[in-house]
């Protein structure tokens, strides 16, 4: 039988991991859905108002399974770690109460309008729905990550005895819910979600424009997967180096805040200077794929590099080892071998951004068979380098569930027994599995029929005018 609490965290690792693809493709489809019904409005060109209609399902089939997964989550906190609910229960309730009254309502309340109110809103209000589902579903992301955030750098708390427990009593709300980590981890989490979507969609398009250009197959709606490609590149123009630049940024204030977690990202256990920042690294045995340790992994990378990111320019600057710190150390090669393949991967998207922004400026955009694979394969890439940022996230400040104060073991549900534990690992896994395939079968279901062709447009329009009175009819006459 497993023991609770390893059965416990994988349990909340696996439901997690499941749900953050939902709210990543919501929350980066939502500024292009807003862009391309700001464009159907202003141009009225048919392109647009398929880009529309076409990724809004795709949003909406999101919402509605991120919904379902993302209240599990919330259940978990009572079920799995209730006494963490308990002593972070002052904090950590109000930004979920507020998201799921404020956010989400917004976000439920316009997405009805915005799906089906085309034909019977005007103009105006049909564009506030449209800014109202993406700021909701942005909304949701704020504040989700000022819980997290919290939890990896509390402020604005002192703890306190009540009924014989520690608890959690806000002294200063804005210091709690501003904390240092909330600013890096919403850009990173909001551009990354940007990132992912863009890549998703330039993925898809250049399978239609490969098959079309390039072995010369008859493709339908050619020209909306030809903009829908052009707009992905912009997108991810924008993004990857953006991603880069913070994330350049974000792991210093890592070494400022948590430099245990930094160090186990490095694979530095003994404090040392001149560290290199590999980019890419291999083992060179099974001891450090299990026991990672950067002076001994041969890889490609910067020397001083890793110095370099933790000083802000310093490649001499003095990285405190693993070594130092008491107590349980974090998973190493779990948060060291993450976060290589989330960096490798974010050099990667800005060379494919550069390459296909390259490609466009020479008019070869539709001919690069080479390209369009590239972007093919790496279509499912960002949501996975979204999955290792938060493995390294998460991971990284074990043993800590709030850092500094209290333990994850501590923060276990005490009534909670193995069997029921491992019971319900198991039966999440089945479920959350089948709701992921599930969701993908549906997505390439919407795929494959591609864009709504004009006549299906006509037909929106006329059952529209169907439904209108005589007196809206004689109106518009």
């Amino acid at each position: 039988m497993v023991d609770p609490v390893i059965a416990s965290r994988l349990q909340f690792a696996l439901t997690t991991i499941v749900h953050i693809v939902f709210p990543v493709v919501s929350m980066g489809l939502a500024p292009f859905l807003v862009y391309f019904t700001w464009k159907d409005i202003r141009t009225g060109q048919p392109v647009y108002e398929q880009l529309r209609r076409f990724w809004t399902r795709i949003f909406a089939v999101s919402f509605v399974v991120g919904t379902v997964t993302g209240i599990v989550l919330e259940f978990e906190f009572g079920t799995n770690f209730a006494a963490f609910a308990t002593t972070a229960g002052p904090l950590f309730g109000g930004p979920l109460a507020v998201e799921g009254m404020m956010a989400f309502m917004l976000e439920a309340t316009f997405l009805g309008v915005f799906v089906f109110g085309r034909e019977r809103v005007g103009d105006a209000l049909y564009m506030v729905s449209a800014v109202a589902v993406g700021l909701g579903t942005w909304l949701s992301a704020v504040w989700i990550l000022i819980a997290n955030s919290w939890m990896q750098t509390p402020r604005g708390y002192e703890m306190v005895t009540q009924n014989g427990q520690q608890v959690v009593h806000l002294v200063d709300p804005v210091a709690a819910y501003l904390n240092p980590r909330f600013f890096w981890m919403f850009v990173h989490m909001q551009n990354a979600a940007v990132e992912s979507v863009s890549l998703a969609m330039a993925g898809v398009a250049a399978y239609f424009v490969f098959r079309h250009h390039v072995w010369d197959r008859p493709v339908d709606h050619v020209s909306f997967w030809e903009t829908t490609l052009k707009i992905a590149l912009v997108g991810l123009l924008i993004t990857a180096p953006l991603q880069v630049i913070h994330g350049d940024m974000y792991a210093r204030h890592v070494y400022e805040t948590q430099p245990q977690k930094f160090a186990a990202m490095e694979a530095v256990w003994e404090t040392d200077s001149y560290v290199p920042e590999y980019l890419i690294a291999f083992p060179t045995s099974v001891q450090d794929v299990l026991d990672p340790r950067a002076k001994d992994i041969f890889g490609i990378g910067i020397p001083g590099g890793a110095s370099w990111l933790a000083s802000g320019g310093d490649p001499q600057a003095t990285i405190r080892g693993l070594e130092e710190f008491e107590g349980p150390q974090p998973p190493v090669a779990i948060v060291f071998w993450s976060f290589r393949m989330m960096v490798a991967l974010g050099f990667w998207f800005v060379t494919l951004a550069f390459w296909g922004g390259y490609r466009w400026f020479r008019g070869e955009l539709f001919e690069d068979d080479l390209l369009h694979k590239a972007l093919m394969g790496s279509a499912p890439l960002g949501v996975f380098a979204v999955e290792l940022g938060w493995v390294v996230t998460e991971v990284g400040r074990q043993p800590w569930i709030i850092q500094g104060e209290m333990k994850t073991m501590q923060g276990v549900s005490p009534g909670l027994t193995g069997a029921e534990a491992t019971a319900t690992l198991a039966g999440f896994a089945v479920v959350y599995l089948g709701l992921l395939v599930l969701y993908g079968y549906v997505v390439t279901r919407i795929v494959r029929a591609g864009p709504p062709t004009g006549s299906e447009l006509a037909s929106v329009g006329a059952e529209a005018d169907a439904d209108a009175t005589p007196s809206e009819v004689g109106a518009d006459d």
